[in-house]
């Protein structure tokens, strides 16, 4: 009779398994994919958190938020991938800093001596914006890139291309109110962590 009964629960907690893999696993996915480029690693991590609840549940552990629970364990992962890899080299792109020595954009981002959270930080934070400066119009990238990361004035500009210093400007302004509005979900994950 026990073991119907231990039977019977084997299989109820492999259904609720089963009920969350299919519930949680696309938003998990699409979690790990933001913030790993490798989608073999990516697939391997989402198994790998899975394993850990089928684990958790084997041993009896309570878990009353499971979908917390499950971004958590992806978000350690992940951690964990990022501390066995080495560290990517970055773009030179850079700007100079009021001693006038140049500072490339890697100076102005998490050390990646801090740690593998920072190593994490520091990856995600530069795919994003390279993303976002990859999906504005061409004038408005080259005047923003100019201007923030090459450190140019907007009268070296005008002079140079020929465009009014208002459009110019302007150019810059729309790309930063992209930029923002692109980067503020990223900046609000990463204040809340």
């Amino acid at each position: 009779m026990d073991d119907l009964a231990s039977i019977t629960a084997m299989t109820e907690n492999d259904t609720r398994i089963s009920e969350i893999v299919a519930a949680e696993g696309s938003r998990l996915r699409a979690f790990i994919r933001r913030r790993v480029p490798d989608p073999s690693d990516v697939e391997d991590l989402l198994q790998e958190v899975f394993y850990k609840l089928v684990e958790a549940n084997r041993l009896l552990m309570p878990i009353e938020h499971v979908t917390g629970w499950l971004f958590r364990v992806a978000r350690n992962r992940i951690t964990d991938l990022f501390r066995k890899n080495e560290p990517e080299s970055f773009s030179d792109e850079g700007v100079y800093g009021d001693d006038g020595e140049m500072l490339r954009i890697e100076d102005l981002l998490p050390s990646p001596d801090a740690g593998p959270d920072a190593l994490y930080v520091r990856h995600v934070l530069l795919e994003e914006v390279e993303l976002a400066l990859s999906e504005l119009p061409d004038e408005q990238r080259e005047v923003f890139i100019a201007h923030e990361l090459e450190g140019r004035s907007f009268k070296e500009l005008s002079a140079e291309t020929g465009v009014n210093v208002n459009t110019l400007l302007s150019r810059k302004r729309y790309a930063v109110l992209h930029l923002r509005e692109r980067l503020q979900s990223i900046y609000d994950e990463f204040r809340n962590t």
